[in-house]
């Protein structure tokens, strides 16, 4: 007899449906699966078939062959294993094949009959309403985040036992009741320091402004200073100015995590937006997403978010080149031979680092550096990455006074944050009905347009441009970033000292790289 249900795979970020087909005919015994399977897929036949014993389930002496459909497709990952065993069953006829219609399954078999979470499942859901299906059947851990999606019956089992009963009749498992909002801890995506404030960063207020500059705009910041003058400690506490995520971000940036399998079983909701900090001994692959069929790397776990790379020329001449192409287009596309994966990168890239390798340049009086040895280590920082980066704070050493004395006019995070939301929210309105959402997006055609200049400013930039040699790409980052500051301010038009301002955060790079 010949059965086919349905099931899902995960490449990239895409869900494709796959059709589990079940053949069981007479003829030597056998168990036989076809499909482009890895092995982790051809492992599923020992796993049904002893699950399926310890079910008290006895297969026929019969020749089974599975099809894995469509066979072009390469298949990974142990999410077929429940369908397997349930399009067997009604192969043989031991439950009614008319249960299965309209019914998405996924999930692993444990031997003992057990069904273990997967991966992927909150897309999976997705995917399955959009192609009409009327229910999931998914493990039980994986409940919670299926859930999550409304207008589809959602059933989680515990295991096989329970699925076999609930299709021959007996009532569905009891769904537990969700929990109240914000009851969970969700994912550890945020390095927020527990309690973290701007107003307890001192004597850095040029790099405090830098980073409400960056958050108002999604623009991108380099902090440049020597150890111990707070660049870390400033940029652990950026999520505190962030503002909130939006219902679509939040589901968006919980599709990403649920197929990275970094979603809390039991709180699949995403409340914070991410800050991601790798260590500089990350691999390119694992910065831009690896694999066979690759998965999302760093750069896309911090989409919508911060990525935050601490000692930033520590890290390899490979592994920073790469931001280049996500920096200029927000999504970052991996090619295999199996085909091409897209993932958005729609990130603000915050990097701190020394002057040189100990730290100290270009301070003579406490460096030890060869001239050489400085060169070679600012040189890390390529020049076309550079000009990727809007915004280059200087974080100079911080006296005892300022060290020790607390300042009544810092500002508070909430402060920053009030600002930063009115700012986005005058963007929000200027870019209706455009394809750009920050000041950073807006394409080089549309600058014109978007960052009208009056005639103080204007000539203010012209002199810059030739004087400070500028590239292009930095004289419009300039352009981008007085808008940004314009807004801070209120202003409708970029008035000259927005462009002072701009121009002072893009040539503190000169004081290093003598560009």
């Amino acid at each position: 007899m010949f059965y086919r249900m349905l099931s899902a795979a995960v490449y990239g970020l895409d869900v494709v449906p796959i059709r589990v087909e079940a053949d069981i005919s007479d003829g030597l015994p056998q168990f036989i699966m076809v499909g482009y399977l890895s092995a982790q897929v051809r492992e599923a036949e020992d796993r049904v078939r002893t699950s399926l014993r310890n079910s008290d389930i006895s297969l026929p002496p019969k020749r089974i062959t599975i099809n894995l459909s469509p066979a072009d497709l390469p298949k990974q990952g142990s999410r077929f294993d429940l369908p397997i065993a349930l399009s067997i069953l009604a192969g043989t006829a031991k439950i009614s094949p008319d249960a299965l219609d309209g019914v998405l399954a996924v999930g692993e078999l444990a031997l003992n009959g057990e069904i273990n979470p997967v991966t992927g499942i909150l897309p999976i859901v997705i995917r399955a309403k959009e192609l009409g299906m009327r229910t999931v059947f998914l493990p039980k851990k994986n409940e919670p985040e299926g859930r999550r999606v409304s207008g589809i019956r959602v059933v989680g089992f515990s295991s096989l036992r329970e699925a076999i009963d609930c299709l021959r009749g007996h009532p569905a498992p009891e769904q537990d009741p969700p929990g109240p909002p914000g009851d969970g801890t969700g994912p550890e995506i945020t390095g927020e320091m527990s309690g973290g404030d701007m107003s307890d960063i001192h004597g850095q207020e040029a790099a405090v402004r830098a980073a409400e500059i960056a958050v108002a705009g999604f623009h991108n910041l380099l902090l440049i200073g020597p150890p111990g003058s707070g660049k870390t400690m400033l940029a652990r506490r950026v999520p505190s100015i962030l503002p909130a995520l939006t219902e679509e971000e939040s589901l968006e940036i919980a599709m990403i995590y649920s197929i990275a399998g970094l979603l809390s079983p039991d709180d699949p909701v995403v409340r914070s937006r991410p800050f991601r900090h790798p260590h500089h001994t990350v691999t390119p692959q694992a910065l831009a997403g690896g694999g066979k069929i690759p998965r999302p790397g760093e750069i896309t776990l911090a989409h919508r978010g911060v990525l935050f790379l601490d000692e930033f020329p520590e890290f390899s001449r490979t592994a920073l080149e790469i931001l280049r192409q996500p920096l200029e287009d927000r999504e970052i596309v991996i090619s295999r031979s199996s085909g091409s994966f897209r993932f958005p990168a729609n990130f603000l890239l915050l990097a701190a680092m020394n002057p040189c390798p100990c730290g100290y340049y270009p301070d003579m009086n406490r460096c030890s550096c060869r001239p050489g040895d400085v060169t070679r280590y600012i040189g890390k920082i390529s020049k076309p990455l550079l000009d990727r980066i809007d915004l280059c704070a200087d974080c100079p050493p911080v006296s005892y006074e300022e060290l020790t004395t607390k300042s009544n006019e810092a500002p508070s995070s909430a402060e920053i944050r009030r600002r930063v939301e009115a700012a986005r929210d005058i963007q929000a309105r200027r870019f209706l009905g455009t394809p750009f959402r920050f000041n950073s997006d807006i394409s080089s055609s549309a600058c014109g347009e978007f960052c009208r200049m009056d005639g103080a400013a204007e000539r203010a930039l012209a002199s810059a441009y030739g004087s400070l040699r500028l590239s292009a790409r930095s004289l419009r980052r300039v352009m981008k970033v007085a808008r940004t500051i314009a807004d801070l301010a209120g202003s409708d038009i970029i008035l000259a000292p927005h462009i002072s301002e701009a121009l002072f955060y893009r040539v503190i790079d000169r004081k290093y790289w003598k560009l």
